[in-house]
Order: structure tokens, then sequence, then C-alpha cells
């Protein structure tokens, strides 16, 4: 069975790509060893010195604390509903799965949601068959994310076909060039919402969009 990534927590409000961003859990580990250094190092003044004590000291200033300054945030989509209190996991994939690992979900306990993050758009319905053809964990729904607009018509409408609990999300670098585009993907009956990465959000363009539409700045 290939591994998946199973995160915490229930519910779907916002996708958040979490990839090159660094969270802090600053919290005054890294000092928490020097200060005792500096009393054990202090205390008793020169007289009294031990070399045993002096000695220990020393090698446990040579030990560097551990930095917990930094830490990567994981690069998987995040979902979060504050509204959802429920126990339960989101498994997350980063390619389509087989039935198989599918099927191998129902050995893990609350699923809620199984997430698919897709690097780009899969070319037709019979890259999709797999996912027909499986068996969800009882409860649970499909989220997929998916990179840019449909390359065709046929990976836009394939979706159409799938019949399970899914949910599509469109991450996208501004309006369509093609405005029938938008047409497009008004037609995509599992389309639940469409977020655009724009330095200077804007609705021009997506005007005829019935789909909810967010916005995503990234920083530099």
């Amino acid at each position: 069975m290939k591994r998946v990534r199973i995160v915490a927590g229930t519910g779907f409000r916002a996708v958040v790509a979490a990839a090159g961003l660094w969270l802090s859990a600053a919290g005054g580990v890294a000092g928490a060893g020097t200060a005792a250094d500096s009393s054990a190092a202090t205390g008793g003044g020169a007289a009294a010195r031990n070399p045993v004590a002096d000695s220990s000291a020393a090698a446990v200033r040579r030990v560097p604390a551990p930095d917990h300054s930094m830490i990567v945030a994981p690069p998987l989509p995040l979902l979060l509903d504050p509204t959802d209190f429920g126990l339960g996991s989101t498994v997350v994939f980063t390619h389509l799965p087989s039935a198989a690992e599918l099927h191998d979900l129902g050995y893990l306990p609350s699923v809620g949601h199984v997430v698919v993050s897709l690097p780009a758009w899969p070319a037709g319905w019979d890259r999709l068959q797999s996912l027909q053809q499986s068996v969800l964990p009882d409860g649970a729904d499909l989220i997929v994310l998916l990179p840019g607009y449909p390359p065709s018509r046929e990976a836009a409408q394939a979706w159409n076909y799938l019949r399970k609990p899914l949910r599509l999300v469109l991450v996208v670098k501004g309006p369509p060039v093609d405005r029938e585009m938008i047409l497009e993907l008004n037609s995509m009956r599992a389309l639940e919402r469409v977020i655009a990465d724009m330095p200077q959000p804007s609705r021009s363009g997506f005007e005829r969009l019935q789909r909810p539409l967010s916005f995503r700045v990234v920083m530099p």
C-alpha cells in the first residue's frame, strides 16, 4: 500500500497551499539552557569553583540547544472549518488513488475527507475510471484540487461522469484569456470554488462565473 498523509480534523472552508511557508513556534526554548549555565558558572565565586562541576557545565554548554524557532509547514493542502466540531481525519493523496488504495482507507478510523491534490488535469474519462470503480469510506467525500483551467472540454466534462460525493476546487493564476472558459467552468456540476492567485484581487474577467470566487495573495 502506498503512503498517504493523514491530517487530523474535518470540515472544509479554506484551502491553504502551505508550501514555502514557515510557522513560528518560538517559546524561549533555545535560551532555556543558557540561564542555567550562567548561574552554574557564576554561583559560589571563583574561590569555590569545583573542577568536576566546571567540566560538567562546559560539557553542557558544548551541546547546542535545539532550535524550535522555525518549523517548516507541510507542503500539502490544509482544510479548515471552525464550525465543524466533529472528530475525523483528512487523507491526502498527491496522485489519483487506485481502487485498492481507497479500499485500504476503510481500515483508518473516522475518515471524513479524501483530498486529491493533482499537479495536472487528467486528460479524460479514462484516467478517472479508477475513482469511479472505488468505494470511499462511509460518510467521506472526495475533494479534488486542480491547477489552472481545463486543457480541453473533454478534461472538464469527464468530472461530470463521476458518480461520487465530489467537490472540485480550481486554483488559477487569474481570469482566463478566452471568456468562453467561464461557461465551461459553469457546466462542471461538482465545481465548488475557484481560487485565483493574483497580486491585485479583482473580479474583472470572472463576472460570468457562477461559483464562489476567492483570492489568494502570495507575498514574496
